[in-house]
């Protein structure tokens, strides 16, 4: 069972934590798919172990910069990844020797014209003093599992202040 913090607590990307390395922010990457047609179990099953075999391989390869990545299943599952920058999740997209550029292609070729799966995606470039977030008598979660935290004190009690203390 995962450790449980006391208290309220917020995200804080520390300099010099390995996770966020000289990087003014980070990149929230949403993706998922949606089955919209359950019976065509011949187009969507494969979608979903690519997906997978994407996370063993980036768990593996952490020099292309995804620092955290959790899952929520259902008949739309979503995926909500961190990485260290838009640089290295674009690099990570369009390399052939990894899983993702190679299960776009099949996507597009075998299953896109069906309608049975629907793929999606999101991309936000968390800068200095562009996002807050508060935790209460949680785990570390979210950004702060991908960047750090810090218990709420005085100068963080509100939205207000951590959003001007994420821009310093």
């Amino acid at each position: 069972m995962p450790e449980i913090f006391p208290g309220r607590w917020t995200a804080r990307p520390e300099p010099g934590n390995p996770s966020n390395p000289g990087e003014p922010g980070v990149v929230l990457f949403l993706i998922g798919m949606r089955v919209n047609k359950w019976w065509r179990i011949d187009q969507y099953p494969w979608v979903f172990l690519a997906m997978a075999r994407m996370l063993r391989h980036l768990a593996r390869h952490p020099e292309h910069g995804m620092i955290r990545a959790r899952n929520w299943l259902g008949r739309t599952t979503m995926q909500v990844g961190y990485w260290r920058s838009l640089d290295d999740l674009v690099a990570f997209a369009k390399d052939d020797d990894a899983p993702h550029a190679p299960a776009w292609r099949r996507y597009y070729r075998k299953a896109s014209r069906s309608g049975a799966v629907g793929v999606w995606h999101e991309t936000y470039i968390l800068g200095p003093g562009s996002y807050e977030a508060i935790y209460a008598n949680m785990p570390v979660f979210g950004l702060a599992e991908a960047v750090g935290h810090i218990k709420v004190d005085r100068t963080t009690s509100s939205s207000r202040q951590r959003v001007a203390r994420a821009r310093r």
